[in-house]
């Protein structure tokens, strides 16, 4: 059993406006998949769809390699949006509480507050939890019945730093000890970066691209640009300097991913052989940029 979700022209519809976009989508087990987008952009509508709280217009959702739907949700925790608590509870009242729908025995309570690190709060009620404290109680919650999917939909919204490191350390233990796939929601791209092994972006509706963690790093490295007067010209004089894998081009500019410290010499043995250069750009792109160009903005 290796896709956990799967989407095929997945698509709601409220009204005119298309809140999700015929979105396909996949997350293979052992993923921590980062969903990107605007406020707005379709992200907790498709969690609602997945989880059937929601149901499509049209499209297709299937789940654990096309298990029933009915028993494949029984494998999936969630925390959409802020966590309900009773305020007025402990930590352990409220996994009691929750384990009456959801289902957990007494010693399964004790490892999950554990794992949470809500062990040792004792008799402090949920109301006088910090934000952070209380987001590791809803995703507590949402381990009841020992789920092999979580759905996290925004976790870190309105957290300090301090308070997204405990929620981005308990994700990456849940997923490294537990083997938990994770779907999560955020527009903190700094933050998801941190803990994600696959993106998808989502704009309008519309999953724009899928992208493994480890290709978007390619893509946003460090480049050296050159504007130069013959493209075709200067690949080939650089090819003999430099491994052409390393050499991308386009109408007016050359880009290397390599030697990127060797900007003056470059430039030069480009002029030594009556090639015009009109400028030379060390740039960054970092995932907010790439993620802006992607969505058009």
């Amino acid at each position: 059993m290796d896709t956990i979700l799967k989407t095929t022209g997945l698509t709601k519809q409220f009204g005119r406006k298309l809140a999700v976009n015929d979105v396909s989508m996949t997350i293979k087990r052992g993923d921590i998949y980062g969903f990107i987008g605007k406020n707005g952009a379709g992200k907790t509508t498709f969690m609602r769809m997945a989880l059937g709280t929601a149901f499509p217009t049209r499209g297709e959702i299937s789940l654990f390699d096309g298990m029933p739907a009915e028993k494949a949700r029984r494998r999936i925790g969630s925390l959409i949006e802020s966590p309900g608590l009773y305020r007025n509870c402990t930590a352990y009242e409220n996994l009691k509480q929750f384990s009456l729908i959801y289902g957990g025995s007494e010693d399964e309570i004790h490892e999950i507050l554990k794992l949470v690190g809500l062990d040792g709060v004792g008799k402090k009620k949920a109301g006088r939890f910090s934000l952070g404290m209380r987001q590791r109680l809803g995703i507590a919650i949402a381990l009841l019945g020992n789920p092999e999917f979580l759905i996290l939909d925004e976790p870190v919204n309105g957290l300090d730093p301090a308070g997204m490191k405990e929620v981005r350390d308990l994700i990456l233990k849940l997923n490294h000890e537990k083997n938990v796939t994770i779907l999560i929601s955020s527009h903190l791209l700094d933050e998801l970066s941190k803990i994600v092994t696959k993106y998808g972006i989502i704009n309008d509706g519309v999953l724009v691209e899928e992208v493994s963690a480890d290709n978007l790093q390619e893509r946003c490295r460090q480049k050296l640009t050159f504007t130069v007067d013959d493209v075709t010209r200067a690949a080939s004089v650089l090819s003999a300097a430099l491994p052409s894998c390393d050499i991308q081009s386009d109408e007016e500019q050359i880009v290397l991913s390599s030697h990127l410290d060797e900007a003056a010499s470059l430039n030069r043995l480009l002029v030594q052989n009556d090639i015009a250069v009109s400028g030379i750009q060390l740039q960054t792109d970092g995932l907010e940029q790439y993620f802006m160009k992607r969505i058009g903005d």
